[in-house]
C-alpha cells in the first residue's frame, strides 16, 4: 500500500514538474546588451533572432537610449522588410511585443537609412507562414519580473495539493 501512495505521489510530482516547464514565458531584449541600434553588420539581428527559440507567450523588448535616435515599426510583409518599407506607425524606446500567434513578425527603424544599415529583425514562433496582426502587439506590456510565473506555480501546486489529498484520503 505504501509503496502505490509514493508511486502515485513521484507520478504528481513528475506531472507538475512538466507543467511547470511548460507553463513558463521567457523575455528577450532584442540586441540583449547591443540592444536596438544600428548594428555592426547588417546580420547582426538575424543572427541574433536565429539563436533564440520564440514561443508564443514570449514578450520581446526593444530598448535603446536616446529618444528618437531610433524607433521601431512593424511591416505586414517579407516584402516590406525586404523593402525597409516605412510605415506610418511607430513605437519609441521600450516597446514590447506580444507573441500572441505562430508565424513571422517583421520589424524595423524607420529614422533615416537605419533600416538598410540592418536595423531590422524577423521574430518567428512556430513556422513562419502566418503574419500576425499589428493589433496583437499593442496588448498591456510585460509583467513584472515572474509574476506570470508565480501565479502559474500557485495554480499548479494548488492542483497538485489536492491530487495529494485524494490520495491521503484513499490510503
Amino acid at each position: 500500500m505504501a509503496s502505490n501512495y509514493n508511486m502515485g505521489l513521484i507520478g504528481c510530482l513528475v506531472v507538475v514538474l512538466a507543467l511547470v516547464k511548460g507553463a513558463t514565458a521567457d523575455f528577450y531584449v532584442v540586441g540583449d546588451n547591443l540592444g536596438w541600434t544600428i548594428p555592426p553588420n547588417t546580420s547582426f539581428y538575424s543572427e541574433w533572432a536565429s539563436s533564440k527559440d520564440f514561443e508564443i507567450g514570449d514578450q520581446v523588448l526593444f530598448n535603446w537610449t536616446g529618444t528618437w535616435t531610433h524607433n521601431v515599426a512593424e511591416v505586414s510583409s517579407l516584402a516590406e522588410y525586404e523593402n525597409c518599407t516605412k510605415p506610418g506607425i511607430v513605437f519609441g524606446s521600450g516597446f514590447t511585443a506580444n507573441l500572441v500567434t505562430s508565424g513571422s513578425r517583421f520589424f524595423i527603424s524607420s529614422v533615416d537609412n537605419n533600416c538598410e544599415r540592418g536595423q531590422k529583425v524577423i521574430i518567428t514562433v512556430g513556422s513562419p507562414t502566418n503574419t500576425s496582426s499589428i493589433f496583437d502587439i499593442l496588448a498591456p506590456g510585460p509583467q513584472p519580473s515572474g509574476a506570470s510565473s508565480v501565479t502559474t506555480i500557485g495554480v499548479l501546486l494548488a492542483t497538485f495539493s489536492a491530487i495529494v489529498g485524494s490520495v491521503l484520503s484513499y490510503a
